[in-house]
């Protein structure tokens, strides 16, 4: 059964900060607090958890505007979306959004060529473990100055904010595999001064990247 409720929060960036890992024992999160007519949204990405599982980050430069078109032209505000590909939903392993240019070779076309650019822009490649504010510092940077953020996930039940914005597929079973599902993954997009568009993906280490179309691992 995938979550109960998911889609992307539009809105400008407020401030971004990060929870005092002494206040909260194992659980560490960031803060983007966001701008919206409803008012200001808290945004919770996970660094850590409490069985001291790994997270694992990855961006993915330069994004295509042209793919991403339909989710730009939203007003500010929270927007339930679809888990169908159609709604700008994201899906780790299948969006074509998520991938990117950055980082890919760009010179003659050859066979070589086009296989490493396959595996950069492979949703397997570019992961990194996290100790918790190194996958931090990465988004603080890229926030900077940011013009527009779009973050996925699941709305809190009370208050404004948005939680589960990580990868929602691939769980071994346990606890949270029931709640698996395919295009309903969270991240975080950041529209930077000159346009480019990164995005800022999470997923616990045990989490597969080889899902079926339940979202359960392969």
């Amino acid at each position: 059964m995938p979550l109960t409720s998911y889609g992307v929060l539009v809105g400008r960036l407020i401030r971004f900060a990060r929870e005092d890992p002494d206040d909260f024992g194992s659980w560490y999160h960031g803060k983007l607090y966001v701008a919206a007519p409803a008012g200001e949204y808290e945004c919770a990405i996970d660094v850590s958890t409490p069985s001291g599982v790994p997270v694992q980050y990855r961006e993915v430069r330069h994004l295509n505007p042209q793919l991403f078109a339909p989710t730009a032209a939203k007003s500010d505000g929270w927007h339930l979306l679809a888990s169908t590909p159609a709604s700008g939903a994201l899906d780790y392993v299948r969006s074509p959004l998520l991938r990117g240019s950055g980082g890919c070779v760009s010179v003659v076309y050859s066979p070589l060529v086009e296989w490493v650019n396959t595996i950069l822009r492979s949703p397997r490649f570019g992961w990194v473990d996290s100790s918790a504010d190194k996958a931090l510092d990465l988004l603080e940077q890229r926030l900077l100055g940011c013009e527009r953020v779009y973050v996925y996930g699941a709305p809190y039940t009370t208050g404004n904010g948005v939680h589960d914005i990580h990868y929602n597929q691939g769980d071994p079973p346990g606890q949270f595999q029931h709640l698996d599902g395919i295009w309903q993954d969270g991240g975080t997009i950041i529209q930077r001064p000159d346009g480019e568009l990164i995005a800022f993906l999470t997923k616990f280490k045990p989490q597969s990247l080889n899902t079926d179309d339940n979202g359960l691992p392969l």
